[in-house]
């Protein structure tokens, strides 16, 4: 009989399926990456850029990295953040080098808390977007020092980084929720029998 398998057999089978499965999964989560920063990056540019809360806007490509970065599933975190680092990099006047630096550490913050705060991710989300604001912002501001064009930081961290931190901390939440369901939609969770 051909068309019984033994219970191995089955599981073999399942496995690989599984298997070949992830080698696909991995290329369509970074790909998709790419419209939907870019999406971000136009409403940002666009949209909330005309909406600053004193001169301090919300960003919401690093708040999209740092979704990602927390969800459980998500192997490719480094991928959003140097796709997130390039476009803002490439639509900002900053030099390239300063959102990926930034990004970069919100994304290694973010996997940090994912292994040691994982029952309660919503935190972590909380946590990453404060030091990841400071650190985008703070790594601006050195750049724009060293670049000749120095603001002054009394007035910078008065009118820029702490509504600019306000912001994304209120913005984060429907983030959070919005990549969430993505990553579900792209890394589904695996049935067990």
């Amino acid at each position: 009989m051909e068309g019984i398998r033994s219970p191995v057999e089955v599981k073999k089978f399942t496995q690989t399926a599984i298997y070949q499965a992830q080698i696909h999964i991995k290329p369509m989560a970074t790909l998709i990456a790419i419209p939907i920063l870019g999406g971000l990056m136009i409403i940002q540019s666009s949209l909330l850029s005309r909406m600053p809360l004193l001169q301090g806007t919300a960003d919401l490509i690093l708040l999209a990295i740092i979704a990602w970065a927390l969800q459980k599933r998500v192997q490719t975190a480094w991928q959003w953040c140097i796709i997130g680092g390039l476009i803002f990099g490439l639509v900002s006047n900053l030099p390239i080098a300063v959102p990926l630096v930034g990004y970069g550490l919100a994304t290694g913050i973010a996997l940090y808390l994912r292994r040691r705060v994982w029952q309660t991710p919503i935190l972590a989300m909380f946590v990453t977007t404060f030091f990841g604001t400071l650190f985008t912002m703070v790594v601006a501001l050195i750049a724009l020092g060293l670049t000749g064009n120095p603001l002054p930081i009394p007035e910078s961290l008065n009118l820029v980084i702490l509504p600019s931190l306000l912001l994304n901390l209120v913005i984060g939440i429907p983030i959070y929720a919005l990549i969430g369901d993505l990553a579900k939609w792209i890394y589904p969770e695996e049935l067990e029998e």
